[in-house]
């Protein structure tokens, strides 16, 4: 992932402070620095207030983080909100998640990120909390598979297991287009077709799925 430098924001009502603190946090850790690694003072200074001022906001750094990942997953949940649209087919379903995916990595790059780096980090708070999410996000999956004319007689373990799968290809393919310019189209369109056979892969095993009895 490519190093990015931020600058402090200007502070426009007393009110932002929080998110701003948030957003800077997630800027500054678009790169190679964990959140381990982020100290109160460095964050503080990059926003422009004291570190007494944090307080005010966060009891300590790990209510931060707790912050951080509940601010990554809304653009995660944003694409299941856009598959929703349309699963009358498993292609349908293969092309919305991955236009959606690439669309919302374009606009939330750094929480995207912040997930990628942080789910096999050093902090136990924030790599079980993005865990838990990551289940949420897969029981969301699965009631949305249910409606898959060819799925709806499955039952709740085998829809979060194939639910599962398509979660894991999307943070794989997730990590990849991180790694890939915005400026190379080529380059991403190849991991687009990429990351589309990968699911498709998936889908094409289900409708021969038959649980060991």
């Amino acid at each position: 992932m490519s190093t990015r430098t931020s600058k402090p924001r200007r502070l426009s009502r007393r009110g932002d402070t929080r998110q701003i603190l948030v957003d800077t946090a997630l800027t500054m850790l678009d790169g190679d620095k964990s959140f381990d690694g982020l100290s109160l003072r460095e964050l503080t200074r990059e926003v422009g207030i004291v570190p007494t001022g944090f307080y005010r906001h966060f009891p300590d750094m790990d209510a931060l983080g707790l912050a951080l990942v509940d601010e990554a997953f809304r653009s995660l949940r944003k694409i299941l909100e856009d598959v929703r649209q349309d699963t009358r087919s498993a292609d349908r379903l293969v092309a919305s998640v991955v236009k959606s995916l690439v669309r919302h990595i374009r606009a939330h790059r750094a929480g995207f990120a912040f997930i990628a780096s942080e789910r096999f980090g050093g902090s136990a708070v924030v790599r079980n909390a993005i865990r838990r999410e990551l289940r949420l996000v897969q029981t969301e999956l699965a009631v949305d598979l249910a409606r898959l004319p060819y799925l709806k007689e499955w039952n709740t373990t085998d829809l979060h297991m194939i639910a599962s799968l398509i979660l894991n290809a999307m943070v794989a393919s997730a990590i990849d287009i991180l790694d890939v310019s915005a400026r190379d189209r080529e380059g991403e369109t190849a991991l687009m077709k990429r990351a589309e056979q990968h699911l498709r892969l998936i889908l094409l095993g289900v409708p021969h799925w038959q649980r060991d009895r």
